[in-house]
């Protein structure tokens, strides 16, 4: 299934808010597994609503609290009907933008499978596109053994099809597996610093306040092989009343100049996994050997500095 300029289809929304400061979170419930992307002159926000495909659109980040939303996509094939989860955008043409999401039926939760991209027969959630030397590879969790939620890759021969599946990682470390089984792999963020390439994951499962970020650095060689990534972790864990954000995205400021990061958190201390979460939005910082610095989730309502070129 393709969905074709999605941004330009959204021409006659207006974006709410001026002020460059803001605070969290953007979006109080279903903000869930949020994506964004900024893209002439507003930012553009996705999270797990659970029913539909939805867009919210603003020119600044505290505008996202207000902005204007469009459905841009409901299905009633009762394969793909429902628990609409993880969506995730990117222009792979000049012309086109595709939503990767994933989706299954109303009566359990076996059926959920990957779009756009139907990679396999199996189960599999959470997909996004990765971006190495000039090739696209298409990222999402998978369950290649029982009990072991991981994260697999494959070749993109286009839009939409793939080649052949590779498990890239899977939750061996203790970190990875509270609350398992299964221990997991998911949601996977590719982020890119001068020239490197980083892919962020949440790591355990999300009903959990351990539900957090992994991080795996790419030092070169074929991409779909596990060999050729370093895993560290955990990262932006728990704090200040946030609780389990992992399954994060990155966008870029206005500018360009900097990195941001856009996850969910709830305010359940045990963790949640489900419309309570919230999204919300800080700065990645920059350590001077390269490696990205998360930090910890700010508390809700203090008034952060927006993104650089607001």
């Amino acid at each position: 299934m393709r969905i074709a300029s999605i941004i330009g289809a959204l021409t006659g929304l207006l974006g709410l808010g001026s002020a460059a400061s803001f605070s969290n979170p953007l979006k109080a419930t279903n903000g869930s597994d949020p994506f964004m992307v900024y893209s002439d002159g507003y930012y553009y926000l996705m999270t797990t609503t659970w029913t539909n495909l939805q867009i919210t659109r603003a020119k600044t980040l505290e505008g996202l609290k207000n902005g204007e939303t469009k459905v841009v996509w409901t299905d009633t094939n009762s394969a793909r009907c429902c628990n609409v989860w993880g969506p995730s955008f990117i222009r792979l043409t000049t012309r086109a933008w595709y939503i990767y999401y994933t989706a299954g039926n109303g009566n359990n939760l076996d059926g959920q499978r990957p779009h756009v991209l139907k990679p396999t027969n199996d189960w599999g959630i959470d997909g996004t596109v990765l971006r190495v030397a000039n090739k696209n590879y298409f990222v999402w969790s998978c369950f290649p053994e029982a009990n072991m939620q991981s994260l697999c890759i494959a070749p993109m021969n286009s839009p939409t099809s793939i080649g052949t599946r590779s498990v890239l990682s899977r939750p061996t470390n203790s970190w990875e597996q509270v609350g398992s089984p299964p221990s997991v792999n998911e949601g996977a963020a590719p982020l890119y610093h001068y020239g490197r390439v980083f892919l962020a994951y949440g790591a355990s499962f999300c009903w959990t306040s351990s539900y957090q970020v992994g991080l795996l650095t790419y030092n070169g060689g074929d991409p779909t092989k596990s060999s050729s990534w370093t895993k560290t972790g955990p990262f932006f864990s728990s704090a200040n009343r946030n609780y389990g954000p992992g399954h994060n995205a990155f966008f870029n400021s206005p500018d360009g100049k900097e990195v941001w990061n856009v996850y969910h958190a709830t305010w359940i201390q045990p963790g949640a996994c489900d419309g309570n979460r919230y999204t919300a939005a800080q700065k990645v910082n920059w350590r001077s050997d390269g490696t990205a610095d998360f930090g910890q989730p700010q508390p809700t309502g203090t008034v952060l500095v927006g993104p650089s070129g607001e």
